[in-house]
């Protein structure tokens, strides 16, 4: 069962319980992967929904942010059970530690030392991560490598 089919059975599940919230959430997801379909004209693999569900998790996590600046916490709480409930569709993240480890083997194996072949190290290590850990994390530890090799 693809993760988009999982959303599907789970919103019917939670329409069908006459719950509001969790239905409500699912509705809008559902609505980003139909709308993200017809972009792109043909149905979504899992890779392509899991990068569209990160792209709305970080999306609420960032409303969450705004609302509790602004002082609207009862928001900042929808938007915050959101994000949990997309991260339930997510798979587990990799752990800096393993980052590291295939941040070390790829510079290894690309002959890379410094950090002005950071964009090399880059475009070597995302094809590597992509799905599995955020971006911006893998740039800021590929970072940190090449900073301190």
């Amino acid at each position: 069962m693809t993760i988009s089919d999982q959303i599907n059975a789970d919103f019917m599940e939670a329409y069908k319980a006459k719950d509001g919230a969790k239905s409500s959430a699912l509705r809008m997801l559902k609505n980003a992967i139909k709308n993200a379909e017809i972009e792109k004209r043909s149905p979504l693999d899992d890779t392509e929904t899991i990068k569209l569900l990160r792209k709305e998790l970080k999306s609420r996590e960032e409303a969450t942010a705004d609302y509790n600046k602004g002082g609207r916490g009862e928001m900042a709480e929808k938007e915050e059970n959101e994000a949990k409930l997309i991260s339930t569709y997510l798979p587990a993240e990799m752990s800096d530690e393993d980052i590291k480890k295939i941040i070390e083997s790829t510079a290894s194996e690309q002959n890379i030392s410094s950090i002005s072949d950071f964009g090399k190290l880059m475009s070597a290590l995302m094809p590597k991560v992509t799905g599995k850990a955020d971006g911006s994390r893998v740039s800021a530890l590929a970072r940190e490598y090449l900073n301190n090799a």
